[in-house]
């Protein structure tokens, strides 16, 4: 099974201005050498047979007879390589010369795409040379005794990976204010080709990958870039071979202006297809014929290969500092804002939180104060209750309490050790029984105390619980699970602690700042079971329900994505190759599976709270699934894998 990944490389051969032998020799081996490599789509630059700036040249027959023959030549090549390829060539048809793209494979012309938008103007006077390609097409003879589809509408299918269906379209076609590739999209293409012959200028290059990756975004396809590279002529300009690959907004693959000439990695069908499945407003032609495009068709041996793409492991966190930084800012933004509309709305002045020390409680405590100070209202306002219980230790109680008087919030302790002895005493629970009531009880406890005080103080009790935790149903229900308005519901563990750390690097308080790096230091835990004998945290969360990493990972890839079991394990194998060996990441990905269809029931039930990014679990929102759905399915596919 090869998982929806297809191998795409553009390649920028050289070439020699009309000189059509020595380049469809260039050609050819730039085909064999991405072949060998495993590329299964193979995109040459715009006019590679004959160069592009032949200028006058392209009325001489002498040159375009050449091309036509390189052109055939180019296709039987392709009897042997396993690849569909696109390369660039002026042909005539009937009495007019177009700039086409030639999908070639299995020895054939599958199809001839011409250029839909022919620019001349600036440095490009291609309308002098060139006709405007027909949208519509119909078979044609391209050279003596050969016939091939001609016209732009076309689409190329692959029958061994069904998702794969690829459109072309030529340079200046994606710089239209209407792109050809946008009703490629929309008549099912998941993969753009792109053979272009872009000049190099200052600038130009970020404004070619930001279009492309741009275009990538809005049809939710992947787009291949294959430009003109040195060898053109430089009379009036300098070709720089940049080559770029796409998909759905993300850069994949990149050759640099005046680099290698090629790029080359996987794309991901299966999850372009699905993702426009869940968009409502992507409406896909149920036939391509429907929308005026025809379809040719071809066939592949795909296999699963060893991944070259980057598979981040940490979805929800800009590996760049910087973009870290802005993305920081920005989630703080969200969360303060949208609890400072909740205060506002309710006329409050108050609002409790309940501290422990932990990463949790702590970016809700930051989040409270920014939103305090937005709507100019005393920091005194915030009640912090710490409510030291059998598992508090001195340091997350201390770093609790140091960092409620460093904000210059309201600090309370309630302990809860003898109304919870109270509660076991009325339930006739053993405290020495250390179980699901023992542990659950405190939370509870905890609640019900900040829920009381707020309503002594007339303000709104802030939730601390996170988007990781919700996921895998890591809280107790009707205890820390429910607040008045929860911060970070939307909010992955994994960004956590990159926003505790952010404040801590920004705010410019050495106390605060020592505190905050503390807390990050600390192991996440709910402290709920008797501290060792040396007074440090006995129960670590990530020993019991895995790393939370790797949660985070698999949360955004099923919830963001829609992907099954076997493809997310290939994957995270991938992204986790220093981290965690295969049987770990089976073991976890199971828990990940069991927990998160048997704690829906509380996300069902969620508080209000901000949606942050792309992946959530309000039931009002992101995620609206059942009860009592069983995760048989997805378990037993994990099983078959190990």
């Amino acid at each position: 099974m090869q998982d929806g990944f297809v191998k795409v490389a553009v390649r920028t051969p050289r070439v020699r201005v009309a000189d059509v032998g020595y380049n469809v020799e260039m050609c050819v081996e730039a085909m064999r050498e991405e072949a060998a490599a495993g590329a299964k789509v193979i995109v040459l630059p715009e006019l590679c047979v004959t160069g592009y700036t032949c200028e006058d040249l392209f009325w001489q027959d002498t040159l375009l007879d050449a091309a036509c023959n390189g052109v055939l030549e180019l296709a039987a090549a392709t009897a042997d390589i396993d690849a569909l390829v696109f390369a660039g060539a002026p042909l005539r048809v009937g009495t007019k010369l177009y700039n086409c793209a030639v999908a070639l494979s299995a020895g054939d012309v599958l199809g001839i795409v011409p250029k839909r938008f022919v620019p001349n103007f600036n440095e490009s006077y291609e309308a002098r040379h060139f006709s405007t390609g027909p949208q519509i097409c119909e078979v044609v003879e391209f050279a003596p005794g050969h016939f091939a589809t001609f016209g732009a509408n076309q689409l190329f299918a692959c029958e061994s990976v069904p998702e794969l269906v690829v459109a072309a379209e030529i340079c200046e076609d994606l710089w239209a204010p209407q792109p050809q590739s946008i009703s490629h999209a929309l008549a099912g293409a998941t993969l753009v080709v792109n053979l272009s012959a872009t000049n190099a200028a200052v600038g130009k290059a970020s404004y070619c990958r930001n279009l492309v990756v741009g275009q990538s975004a809005r049809l939710v396809c992947a787009y291949a870039y294959a430009s003109a590279g040195w060898g053109e002529s430089t009379t009036d300009a300098v070709f720089a071979g940049q080559g770029l690959i796409a998909e759905n907004g993300c850069l994949l693959a990149e050759s640099a202006p005046f680099g290698p000439g090629l790029a080359m990695t996987e794309i991901d069908v299966a999850s372009l297809v699905a993702e426009r499945r869940r968009m409502s407003t992507f409406d896909v032609a149920l036939v391509p014929e429907a929308v005026g495009h025809m379809v040719s068709r071809f066939e592949l041996e795909v296999t699963a290969t060893e991944l070259t793409r980057p598979v981040d492991p940490h979805p929800f966190v800009p590996g760049e500092e910087a973009e870290r930084a802005d993305r920081c800012e920005e989630v703080f933004d969200i969360q303060a804002y949208g609890l400072a509309k909740r205060i506002q709305h309710t006329h409050g002045t108050c609002a409790v939180i309940g501290i422990s020390g932990g990463l949790d409680s702590t970016l809700a405590l930051l989040v409270s104060v920014r939103a305090f100070d937005l709507l100019g209202l005393d920091r005194h306002g915030i009640i912090a209750v710490t409510m030291p219980g059998f598992g508090t230790t001195s340091r997350t109680k201390g770093n609790a309490t140091t960092l409620a008087e460093a904000l210059g919030v309201q600090l309370r302790e309630v302990s809860i050790a003898a109304s919870v002895r109270q509660h076991f005493a009325d339930i006739g629970h053993d405290e020495n029984v250390h179980d699901v009531t023992y542990e659950n009880a405190q939370a509870r406890e905890r609640t019900q105390i900040i829920m009381d005080i707020a309503n002594q103080e007339g303000g709104l009790v802030v939730g601390t619980g996170d988007l990781s935790e919700l996921a895998l149903g890591w809280a107790t229900y009707n205890g820390d699970h429910m607040s008045m308005y929860c911060v970070n519901g939307g909010v992955p563990k994994t960004l956590i602690r990159h926003l505790v750390r952010y404040v801590a690097d920004t705010c410019g308080n050495d106390v605060e700042a020592r505190v905050l790096h503390d807390v990050l230091d600390t192991p996440v835990s709910p402290e709920l079971l008797p501290a060792n004998e040396d007074g440090t945290i006995a129960q670590q969360t990530e020993d019991l329900v895995g790393p939370y990493e790797l949660h985070d990972f698999v949360l955004y890839q099923v919830l963001r994505h829609g992907m099954r079991p076997r493809k997310l394990y290939r994957l995270a194998r991938t992204a986790f190759a220093d981290a965690y060996d295969d049987a770990t990441i089976l073991k976890w990905l199971r828990t990940f599976y069991r927990r998160f269809f048997a704690q829906q029931f509380k996300r069902s039930c969620l508080p209000d709270g901000p949606k942050v990014g792309s992946v959530g679990v309000s039931p009002r929102g992101d995620l609206r699934m059942p009860s009592d759905a069983l995760a048989t399915l997805w378990l037993a596919e994990l099983d078959q894998l190990g």
